[in-house]
């Protein structure tokens, strides 16, 4: 079967100079099966705020699949590339949890709670192999360890292919894993400009505005000109270093100005809605006025 240039799609689209979308997701095989049906170009299976289970992400990844969808595109890429938010803040230099979700298959890494460069250094370096000093591209030095059998399986590589492509983008240019950096605090937007100059690797930054706001003294009032400054410090900072910078609530409200400032990297809320529900209760005359419409609860940042 044909392999197109790009397995990850987010990669694909930021490559290209396209902004990317795509949405937080309850690791659950429903919601894995309704994403895998969409335009996103990724989903970010959260798994800060729920439980870490490896064997739910592995079905979850497995049920992203359509072996329909694979035969007709021709192209080994999943249709919505799976992505993995982990559970552990940066300054806890965990690493585990990024080793199980890459050698599951998972195609990128959300890293929350960066606010130092060796926390940085540390994101980056899990996602990677090692290799010799004198090798290309050695930093930041990769402590991945060596298990990837589910991944090989999963990205249908052979194991030397899938070695070759298992790196970071756009540090490794055929590099299809994804780091990405949570930016939730000041201290992390202080050290934002050291780590992106120093810290080859990072893939985008994704700003955490729920936590940031909270810091801030006006938490989750996402429009509120303190917290919209600090969040433009950040998007500034990513565009003079060309980095790809994320905003986790976009909607069709703000979508048009979260492009015109510079944001690369959308994710969107999930609504979902009840029509034949809704036009049923008018016809039968209980319509109030005060139903809700059902949506995913947002998810904690």
């Amino acid at each position: 079967m044909a392999d197109k240039l790009r397995l990850n799609g987010v990669i694909a689209a930021l490559e290209a100079g396209k902004p990317a979308f795509g949405a937080f997701a309850t690791p659950d095989v429903p919601t894995a099966v309704a994403f895998s049906e969409t335009s996103y170009d990724g989903i970010i299976l959260e798994m800060e705020h729920n439980p870490w289970d490896s064997i739910v992400l592995r079905d979850c990844l497995q049920y992203m699949l359509n072996r329909g969808q694979i035969a007709k595109s021709g192209s080994l890429a999943p249709a919505v590339t799976p992505i993995v938010r982990v559970p552990p803040n940066g300054n806890e230099i965990a690493q585990w949890q990024a080793k199980q979700a890459l050698d599951l298959g998972a195609y990128g890494i959300v890293w929350p709670h960066v606010s130092s460069m060796k926390e940085a250094y540390n994101a980056v370096a899990s996602c990677r192999y090692p290799r010799l000093k004198n090798a290309p591209l050695y930093e930041p030095a990769g402590i991945r360890g060596d298990g990837p059998t589910s991944a090989v399986r999963y990205w249908g590589l052979s194991q030397q292919d899938y070695y070759r492509k298992a790196d970071v983008w756009p540090l490794a240019p055929e590099g299809e894993i994804l780091v990405v950096l949570m930016i939730e605090d000041t201290a992390g937007i202080a050290a934002l400009p050291d780590i992106l100059k120093n810290v080859p690797g990072v893939g985008a930054v994704l700003i955490g505005e729920g936590d940031l706001s909270q810091e801030l003294g006006y938490p989750r009032q996402y429009e509120h000109p303190v917290v919209l400054d600090a969040m433009a410090e950040i998007v500034n900072i990513c565009k003079k270093n060309k980095v790809a910078v994320g905003h986790p609530h976009m909607t069709g409200g703000n979508v048009e100005r979260l492009l015109s400032e510079g944001y690369t990297f959308m994710m969107t809320s999930v609504t979902r809605s009840t029509p034949g529900l809704d036009k049923g209760l008018k016809l039968a005359g209980r319509s109030s006025g005060k139903e809700k419409t059902p949506g995913e609860p947002a998810p904690s940042y």
